[in-house]
């Protein structure tokens, strides 16, 4: 499952919600996401300078605006008190018309500068997302075992696409927040310093009552996400388990739970957006009364000519423009918090130790024959649990080797140490007397060809995804493969045949038919050493018969390695590996280990005589 995110609603300028996730080191983050927009520092530059620019001309606006209004009044008073007075719509229209300009440099200075900044934000998130593709390409298999295949899917794509709103939107909107604060207050101050005490006065109580709503909501977004993680893994429980449910008649009891879950999400959601709804309420009420004492000192102070209507007009409309900014530098700061824990999030990515890289005299082959060894050979996933001590195994060249043993014996990791999935940390392992650490991994890698229990198809046609398996593959020898694997005459059988599309949809192609598809990858790989993991365990006896004899023609003088589970395919093995605990405790062929009544004969009967171990 996913990692849990916190929840971000309404825009910078909306009230304070979710539970902000915060960094562990702000300041390590923070220098650290700015090292990637160095390179755009002039741009930068520009877009902070148009921000400001633009912000400034919109602060202005309104006391010009003022002007026109005081303009108006004073001719309409001329005209009552002098019946040839007029009124200079002249000089009304000019005011009018630099107001127009003001804002219409404003608009242009942010679409300017939102151009900018766009194009800025995409590269550097192009560029993150390259460094995470270039890293995950390049990090050990441990890596991806201690780690969800949704944990790193959310890094890639949640964390980075957060990275990517914040620069685009955030970094600008809290310049202009900050500039159009200080400049609404020197404007404020400009027209009158009286009614700007007034103003102010009203900023610690909406601060307060921000601080105060945000403590209290916080609890309760924090178990909305629990709920809500409750809620998301029950269904996903429920949905990759449906035939499971369905076969023990549970769809009730399924229900039930989901009902609870859901029960406690709504109570919770309900209190959190209840709380959190509540904040740009209290704000305009708390503004309006600072715009109604405005208003009433305002209107005073024109009776008593110590301001002008149009100023308070203007002083209105700054008052209105005072509060909404200090709301979008909270919200800003939470998401710029939050921002900063998902690059923590990528940068562990990035900081994770790679595979280590080929020596300086690391050496290619052209071409192996196969022989393998493994001399003394120790390895261990924890330091504090040893898995695979002092093995040694030696398999000549075409040979067919059988792994077999329980759960965790160690069969999927000797072949993930051959191929270098894992290092060894004691002993050797060559092919044909070359230590494979000598070897270039890219070059080691090519003489493997693998089948593995779980198929793996990418969206593509079935052209491609046999073609996969060899750089540059002919059609002569994908429709081989495919004939070879018994898997050409469904192909053809399909609308589209080789052009078939394979995606997550495509139910008209059966697990067992995949599994043929991965099958024939490893015929046009045509390797030198074959693994095959249980690679007849999805299809049926018929397919398996089919697979077998193709198999046969396939091993034939190459080295083969089967981790097998089901005994009946192993017989004809040249050699059997029996694992337990990361050791060979047996070791021959099928007829004599079964002579020997030991571990595998065990096995073997409990499999196939209905026997106990």
């Amino acid at each position: 499952m996913s990692e849990k995110r916190p929840v971000h609603r309404g825009g910078p300028g909306g009230p304070i919600r979710g539970a902000v996730e915060r960094p562990k080191n702000f300041r390590k983050a923070l220098k650290r996401l700015l090292g990637y927009l160095k390179p755009y520092t002039v741009p930068l530059i520009i877009v902070f300078a148009m921000a400001i620019t633009g912000t400034v001309f919109s602060i202005i606006a309104p006391k010009v605006l003022g002007k026109a209004t005081t303009k108006l009044f004073q001719g309409f008073l001329a005209k009552r008190l002098f019946s040839n007075a007029r009124i200079d719509l002249d000089g009304i229209l000019q005011i009018l018309i630099k107001v127009g300009i003001l804002y219409g440099i404003f608009a242009l200075f942010m679409y300017i500068q939102q151009y900018i900044m766009a194009g800025i934000s995409q590269k550097v998130v192009k560029k993150l997302r390259t460094e995470i593709m270039e890293k995950l390409s390049k990090l050990p298999l441990k890596f991806y075992d201690s780690r969800t295949h949704g944990e790193i899917l959310s890094r890639v794509t949640n964390d980075v696409d957060l990275i990517s709103n914040t620069l685009n939107q955030s970094l600008t909107q809290l310049i202009t927040s900050l500039v159009t604060i200080v400049g609404v207050i020197i404007m404020m101050l400009t027209i009158s310093p009286l009614l700007t005490l007034v103003t102010l006065v009203t900023l610690p109580i909406s601060i307060s009552l921000i601080v105060f709503i945000v403590k209290k909501s916080q609890k309760y977004f924090k178990n909305q996400q629990n709920s809500l993680g409750s809620v998301n893994g029950h269904v996903e429980e429920m949905f990759s388990g449906l035939i499971v449910v369905k076969g023990y008649n549970r769809e009730e009891d399924s229900i039930e739970k989901f009902e609870k879950y859901n029960e406690e999400l709504f109570g919770a959601s309900w209190k959190a957006q209840f709380i959190s709804g509540i904040t740009m309420p209290i704000m305009r009420f708390v503004g309006n009364l600072g715009y109604v004492i405005v208003s009433i000192m305002g209107g005073i102070m024109v009776t008593k000519r110590a301001i002008q209507l149009g100023d308070v007009q203007a002083f209105i409309q700054y008052s209105q423009q005072f509060n909404q900014p200090i709301s979008q530098v909270a919200n800003i700061m939470n998401m710029i918090q939050s921002t900063l824990a998902a690059a923590e999030r990528v940068f562990e990515i990035l900081d994770e130790e790679e595979e280590k890289p080929d020596p300086q005299d690391a050496v290619e082959l052209e071409k192996v024959e196969g022989n393998i060894k493994f001399e003394n050979v120790y390895f261990s996933y924890r330091e504090d649990k040893k898995l695979i001590e002092d093995l040694n195994i030696e398999v000549r060249s075409g040979q067919t080797i059988a792994i077999v043993g329980p759960t965790g014996a160690g069969k999927t990791t000797l072949v993930n140490l051959l191929m270098r999935f894992y290092e060894i940390q004691g002993g050797s392992i060559t092919i044909d007397g070359v230590d494979i650490r000598k070897l270039k991994r890219n070059n080691l890698r090519k003489f493997f060809g693998m089948v593995l229990q779980d198929t793996w198809l990418f969206n593509g046609t079935i052209r491609e995804n046999i073609a996969y398996g060899k750089e540059n593959a002919t059609e002569e020898e994908i429709i081989r493969a495919a004939k070879l694997a018994h898997a050409h005459h469904f192909i053809m059988a399909l609308p589209g045949g080789y052009d078939a599309m394979i995606n997550e949809e495509a139910s008209n192609i059966s697990q067992g038919e995949k599994q043929l598809i991965t099958i024939a990858r490893a015929f046009v790989a045509d390797p030198d050493i074959l693994i095959l993991d249980e690679a007849t365990s999805n299809v049926d006896t018929l397919t398996e018969k089919y697979i077998q004899s193709a198999m046969k023609r396939l091993m034939h003088s190459r080295t083969n390695f089967v981790i097998a589970h089901r005994l009946s395919t192993i017989r004809d093995a040249d050699m059997i590996l029996v694992m337990n605990e990361g050791q060979i405790i047996e070791k021959g062929t099928h007829k004599q280990l079964m002579e020997k009544n030991g571990f595998y004969a065990e096995l073997y009967k409990s499999q196939f005589l209905g026997a106990y171990v």
